[in-house]
């Protein structure tokens, strides 16, 4: 599994976006729906009573600067509503937005304006490219708005396409281009600008599924590199875990759970969010640290042969994870070649033919890590982020979570409710 990263938040001290206690009530009795009497009551019963439709419903979360924020839910359930009023495209009926420690709700027209065109930049689900322009003058476009030269909006823009792997193409007209090309003219003009934020909203629903997924890993790889601060909406929780670092799921215009793909997916809060994690392996958003187990014995490449063989006649096991003066796993050895190392009366492990196994980052999903522990006689090494040895992964442990994924996805869930 690709996470973007900074997609799971790079734990930044003051939130790029906060969104507190956020209302949308469409119809002129709206403001009537925020008032006590009509806490906890059904949207469908306010609708009837006050003839409006509470599209968001104290809404509040936060965005860490860099990070991969992912809203989802079914249609009608407030989701492109919300991403809307983040850059006032649609007037909330009450809360605040706070950019950077700003409220954008008490932005005038001027500065809503700057705002839109220094601060954020949104990708739509239709691409919104200009047909009689090229595509390196589509790319260009926000620049272009702003009054910034010719030669430099150009060259920013050129910069970009090769970025999302359009080089060559910059002088096609967008007709020439597929569906897949044609987004990712819009994801480069809207980072031409090199916005602060970016606001994606479902964009790559329209596309072919194969196209779509492409898109995605794309966009993951994109994000690893420049790090900007994104909301990104959708339908889909394949997507949403494939692209996320935190996901909200929204029902009704309130948002019923928030937390990482994989709280998401092991722990979901109702039925609701368990019938749309359906069919996702908890493989694919577990981390390898969930089946870890300490190493079964330990020895420095400094100990003896004999010093060894005794720990490991003692602790009855057959082989030993050897590591370095860095706590790094050099390699796996058995009893085996232990005694092999003592009988040509080695003073250290150093020298010791021992395999090889590829180690694995405690965070690496389960799914990645299978391929490396299929096939192998020996647990694999599981290290943080420095490489040194936290733990190990045995081929026993991956099974038994694959089949324990299986059997919930097997278990009848009754149907949730529609969206209104």
């Amino acid at each position: 599994m690709t996470h973007m990263n900074g997609a799971r938040g790079n734990g930044a001290s003051t939130p790029a976006i906060t969104v507190n206690g956020l209302w949308k009530v469409f119809g002129k009795r709206g403001e009537k729906a925020l008032a006590p009497e009509y806490q906890g009551i059904p949207r469908a019963e306010i609708q009837d009573a006050l003839d409006c439709v509470v599209a968001l419903r104290d809404v509040s979360f936060q965005v860490a600067e860099g990070e991969t924020f992912v809203v989802m839910g079914l249609s009608g359930s407030g989701k492109s509503t919300l991403v809307r009023c983040i850059i006032r495209l649609i007037e909330p009926t009450a809360g605040e937005i706070l950019i950077d420690g700003q409220d954008v709700l008490q932005f005038d027209d001027k500065t809503v304006n700057e705002f839109r065109r220094n601060q954020v930049a949104m990708v739509f689900q239709h691409y919104g490219l200009l047909p009689h322009r090229s595509v390196i003058e589509n790319a260009a476009y926000g620049l272009e708005v702003r009054g910034v030269e010719q030669s430099e909006r150009l060259d920013r823009a050129a910069a970009m396409l090769e970025k999302v792997g359009l080089s060559g193409r910059e002088y096609a007209a967008p007709r020439e281009l597929s569906g897949g090309m044609q987004q990712r003219v819009g994801l480069a003009r809207a980072l031409t600008v090199d916005p602060a934020i970016l606001l994606m909203d479902e964009p790559f629903s329209g596309l072919d599924p194969l196209i779509r997924a492409q898109m995605r890993e794309e966009l993951a790889e994109l994000q690893s590199e420049m790090k900007k601060t994104i909301v990104f909406i959708t339908h889909d929780l394949d997507e949403a875990i494939t692209v996320g670092g935190r996901i909200a799921i929204m029902r009704d215009g309130e948002i019923i759970q928030l937390g990482t793909p994989e709280e998401i997916v092991d722990s979901p809060t109702d039925e609701f969010v368990q019938e749309f994690t359906r069919g996702i392996s908890k493989t694919r958003v577990l981390p390898i640290s969930r089946i870890m187990e300490p190493p079964c014995c330990v020895a420095s490449q400094d100990d003896s042969p004999k010093s060894v063989m005794q720990t490991m006649s003692m602790s009855n096991h057959s082989y030993v994870f050897i590591t370095d003066e860095n706590q790094e796993c050099v390699g796996i050895a058995t009893k085996e070649q232990i005694a092999s190392c003592g009988a040509d009366q080695q003073d250290s492990l150093e020298n010791i033919d021992a395999h090889q196994p590829q180690a694995i980052p405690a965070d690496t999903s389960i799914e990645k890590a299978l391929p490396l522990i299929i096939g192998h006689d020996f647990p694999i090494p599981v290290t943080n982020d420095q490489g040194e040895l936290l733990g190990m992964a045995s081929q026993s442990a991956i099974l038994e979570v694959i089949a324990q994924s299986a059997k919930d996805n097997a278990q009848p869930v009754e149907p949730a409710p529609a969206s209104a």
